[in-house]
């Protein structure tokens, strides 16, 4: 240390200053410090527990805070503490303890304030000194997040005290941090910044980490679809089954090798190869596909009878009057399904369990379609407004419509206005073609759980955020059912060897502040219910939610609610970041300061398994992506 100072100390008496003038008069101060260091007996021997240290931590100041300490080192070490890097301090009362990076590192010159007037003089007059610009002795600074004191065992435990000044410090190797941080897992989604080597993953085996829900947020051009399309690759690596919720086709292409130049530069310099993500592309019936050149192409319809009488009357707007001739039409068609002996067949007892156990807040009632509940209603608008009551959807047989005309025959229908104007909305949802197609048949889910299976489901023409809706609740539904029964041949074969482990399954939610947004969700409790009942039982049974959305700020507190997991790309709005930040615990200030200005493909990534939430470089999609983000 003594020669690094010395060095800079001689550049500094030979140089001269803008006037001529020679700065060689301060040597014999040098001369009588190092004459008072002979006369002590010499330099101090060095300390064999500092051996390998990189620095040492500093005097606590006024404003100082809890678990944060700063660290001094020498110029040599400066970039040996690279952001979030992990230290050891070796406290000087023999306790140690395990810090990380938080900010810096600086370079502060010695013995003067980085702002001094003397240095400002000598960087604008230019104090020439061998061909360079004067620089005179500096050394660097960091400040440091206590992660807790380390134990004789090498574990880790809430840190009660904090270490002295003057304590020696030291780097942890990349085996030693990737101990301590835990942020391995077998779905690999980048590299810590600020190493080399040290991996960023999640256990896809993990009943705490995924199916406990995750949100993947950022601005236009952040990189969150990178981010899903990586994810993605790796869960169907790991054996997860993967549902794609794809409103704009972005994924669309996912089974092709990416062809973007700059993805594969990126690829090849963390040593990946392009790869493709073999899938199922699905897509409405009468409505057209962003890629209809896909190999695996699936067109699929609505089971009416699967969506909630309360979604629907929540997703068709209905009034207050017209929700209640809705109800009561659907209470009829039920009647008019058991007469028919279409629901529940008669003898039947499991379809006569059935029927009674129906949750209408949760699901339709089985077998009921749209054309047959029209039927319905046109027949209320017919006794309604005095006319002859003639079924116009074809929906019923000669002998089936005798039985609707008896049925409404008995009953007291009033208010034509409102009855017209729900048929009309009514009629307006059929005209969709899309519910119990003949040409196309209905989402098999157990197909869709497949492990290692990914489906993404093409929603980009859908034409109105309305049907969109209406997919994605039927959808949840269907996945959560299948689940469900799943999960419950498992519970009981527990323990014998018939007993088969619930497919890992993951939905990715893009553009969930269409679906979820607070306005919406005010205007839609049932469905947000449903979300929320699904949220909670997914939890336990391997069914894990992804919502993806550049308007984190129309997403409401109940959705994040939900949320345990967060990737944050770049975020810019003050307002958002500050929800955040009440929201998200573990991020550091120095992270949140550093989130409107991360550069595309950067996230904060903070996972349940994690020991703290860490700033990622994200990998690069290895799979096309229809426009590059």
């Amino acid at each position: 240390m003594k020669d690094v100072y010395r060095t800079a100390d001689e550049q500094f008496m030979a140089s001269q200053d803008d006037t001529g003038r020679s700065f060689a008069p301060f040597r014999p101060h040098l001369e009588s410090l190092d004459a008072d260091i002979a006369a002590s007996g010499g330099e101090a021997a060095p300390d064999p527990e500092r051996e390998g240290a990189i620095g040492a931590t500093m005097f606590d100041l006024p404003g100082s805070e809890d678990n944060s300490l700063t660290v001094l080192l020498p110029r040599e070490n400066v970039q040996r503490a690279p952001s979030q890097a992990l230290l050891r301090i070796k406290s000087r009362d023999g306790r140690r303890y395990i810090g990380i990076v938080s900010a810096g590192p600086f370079a502060e010159p010695d013995s003067l304030r980085g702002d001094s007037p003397m240095l400002v003089t000598v960087a604008t007059h230019g104090v020439a000194t061998g061909g360079g610009i004067y620089l005179p002795p500096y050394h660097g600074r960091v400040q440091v997040t206590l992660l807790g004191e380390e134990l004789a065992d090498g574990s880790v435990v809430p840190p009660r005290l904090r270490p002295l000044p003057n304590s020696a410090v030291f780097t942890l190797d990349d085996d030693e941090t990737a101990r301590v941080l835990r942020a391995d897992g077998d779905i690999r989604l980048g590299l810590a910044v600020g190493h080399t080597e040290l991996a960023i993953g999640v256990p896809a085996d993990s009943k705490f980490v995924l199916p406990r829900h995750t949100a993947i947020l950022g601005t236009t051009g952040g990189g969150k679809s990178t981010t899903v399309a990586r994810l993605v690759q790796q869960a169907q690596a790991a054996g997860m089954a993967v549902i794609v919720l794809d409103v704009e086709g972005e994924y669309t292409f996912l089974h092709e090798p990416t062809d973007d130049q700059r993805m594969r530069s990126a690829l090849a310099e963390r040593r990946l190869e392009p790869q493709s993500v073999p899938n199922t592309l699905y897509y409405l019936v009468g409505r057209e596909t962003a890629n209809p050149s896909h190999p695996t192409l699936r067109k699929f319809s609505l089971q009416f009878a699967r969506l909630s009488p309360y979604t629907l009357i929540e997703i068709m707007g209905l009034t207050e009057a017209q929700a209640e001739r809705f109800l009561k039409a659907y209470d009829i068609a039920k009647i008019l399904l058991r007469e028919l002996d279409i629901f529940p067949k008669r003898g039947d007892p499991e379809q006569e369990q059935l029927a009674v156990e129906v949750d209408e807040f949760e699901r339709g009632y089985p077998r009921l379609t749209l054309s047959f509940l029209l039927d319905v209603v046109g027949a209320c608008v017919a006794k309604a407004g005095g006319s002859e009551i003639e079924p116009h959807n074809a929906a019923l047989q000669a002998n089936d419509a005798a039985a609707l005309k008896q049925q409404i025959a008995q009953l007291k229908i009033d208010s034509p206005i409102s009855w017209r104007a729900l048929l009309g909305k009514l009629a307006r949802l059929n005209r969709l073609k899309v519910f119990d197609s003949d040409k196309a048949k209905p989402l098999i889910y157990k197909q869709m759980l497949r492990p290692g299976t990914v489906s993404v489901v093409d929603l980009s023409d859908s034409g109105m955020s309305e049907l969109s809706n209406l997919v994605i609740a039927d959808l949840l539904r269907g996945v959560q059912d299948e689940q469900d029964q799943a999960y419950q041949a498992f519970e009981a074969a527990k323990g014998s060897t018939d007993a088969v482990t619930p497919p890992r399954v993951l939905i990715i939610i893009e553009e969930a502040h269409e679906f979820l947004s607070a306005e919406r969700i005010e205007k839609l409790p049932v469905l947000f219910q449903q979300v929320a009942r699904i949220a909670k039982r997914g939890r336990k049974r391997w069914l894990g939610l992804v919502f993806v959305t550049q308007f984190p700020q129309h997403l409401p507190r109940q959705v994040f609610g939900l949320v345990n997991s967060y990737i944050l790309h770049k975020l810019t709005d003050p307002q958002v970041v500050s929800t955040l930040q009440r929201t998200v615990s573990g991020i550091d200030e120095g992270l949140w300061k550093r989130l409107p200005g991360l550069a595309p493909g950067q996230a904060i990534v903070s996972f349940p398994h994690m020991t703290r939430p860490l700033l990622a470089s994200i990998d690069p999609t290895p799979a096309k992506l229809r426009m590059v983000d």
